[in-house]
């Protein structure tokens, strides 16, 4: 999978695990608290604290596994616990994303998630197994902005030291975002304008429908659009709509699969965390890229506007306004001889969790401050 075979040893790399044994990662200097019985498994993180879980400096290495977990998980510890990856001496982090979003756990919501890139495999724990290469220098923090003690924080970074990276390796990144709620008509950003040069590996999409605004419609009627090497109006690649995107159709439910799924869907509260992982299907770029995704609903008029008691807004782009079975609805379609289904603009609580590689240590994207990215 990751161009490696199982039988071979490339000269010089060492193996090193990072944990609360051996925080440093060093040679012989494992498991020594208590005498060497299991004196120092876990550690605490006190609301505002920071912890470094790992660190190397002047030496190449390659991320291989992170594994950890936390005794409390909720909205709040899930959102409001952040871990931050440094690569080669930079002073901003390529990583920075709450570790339930990180680690393919969406809306602050544990789950049973199995694939290529991560695992809960009981929604109690979390696994990456993304490999970050690094030529310097690399340094993993966990920062607790939850408003929470975490009292037992579990964890493991395993890695090697030493390895030579090739001339064109790139950078592990990732990039969180969220908006509560979406703007009407605006497309939500997988990933902001980025020059360079990487490949898009993947997103953790969480959606939090307004069931007081659209009842139990369905919400995922958007189209996926990377706009790559200078695409300016229209995007190359284009998709068909979030399910669709997600390697699933006709609706969507609860699955998960090696390169695609849905973690979460709550039918009940509208609530949904869903992945799709480019590893068989990557997506390269090598000038600039934008990845956009739309908020458009859809109903069929055959069957939901009967139990549809809601008012749509009138601002939407485009908005054909008339009234249907007694009930005012503002309609957006893509050709006004499709009536069946109707498609609509929406406004929902939408955050993704995008993955890519870059050809550089750091990036000029934002960082969403904490507040907005608390449930």
């Amino acid at each position: 999978m990751f161009g490696e075979n199982l039988y071979s040893i490339q000269p010089g790399i060492e193996t090193r695990w990072a944990s609360r044994e051996n925080p440093e990662g060093k040679k012989g200097q494992g498991g020594k608290a208590r005498n060497g019985r299991k004196g120092s498994a876990w550690f605490t993180l006190e609301d505002g604290e920071d912890a470094t879980l790992a660190h190397a400096e002047n030496t190449s290495g390659m991320i291989r596994r992170i594994w950890m977990t936390i005794n409390t998980r909720n909205p709040a510890t899930l959102r409001g616990t952040f871990i931050e990856m440094y690569w080669d001496e930079s002073e901003k982090p390529a990583v920075c994303a709450p570790i339930g979003d990180f680690f393919c756990l969406g809306i602050g919501r544990m789950a049973v998630v199995k694939n290529s890139l991560f695992s809960s495999p009981e929604g109690r724990s979390f696994n990456c197994y993304i490999p970050m290469p690094f030529r310097k220098s690399m340094k993993i923090v966990v920062k607790n902005r939850s408003g929470q003690q975490i009292k037992h924080f579990y964890y493991d970074v395993d890695y090697t030291l030493g390895d030579r990276i090739e001339e064109n390796a790139l950078y592990f990144h990732c990039w969180f975002n969220r908006e509560n709620p979406t703007q009407m008509g605006r497309d939500f950003q997988l990933l902001p304008f980025l020059e360079g040069q990487g490949r898009y590996l993947g997103v953790n999409l969480g959606i939090r429908c307004d069931r007081t605004k659209y009842f139990n419609t369905w919400w995922g009627e958007g189209e996926f659009k990377a706009y790559i090497d200078g695409d300016q109006e229209y995007p190359s690649l284009c998709g068909t709509g979030v399910e669709d995107y997600i390697g699933t159709a006709w609706g969507q439910d609860y699955f998960y699969d090696l390169y695609h799924g849905s973690q979460i869907y709550d039918k009940e509260n509208m609530e949904i965390a869903c992945y799709r992982l480019h590893v068989p299907d990557p997506i390269y770029f090598h000038e600039n890229i934008q990845i956009m995704i739309q908020q458009i609903g859809g109903i069929d008029t055959n069957d939901e506007l009967s139990k549809a008691k809601f008012h749509f807004h009138q601002q939407t782009m485009g908005a054909r306004y008339r009234s249907v079975n007694g009930y005012d609805i503002d309609f957006v379609a893509i050709d006004p001889t499709i009536v069946l289904p109707e498609l609509f603009e929406r406004e929902d609580d939408w955050s993704c969790c995008t993955y890519f590689y870059f050809d550089k240590p750091q990036s000029d994207l934002p960082i969403l401050p904490v507040e907005k990215c608390l449930i």
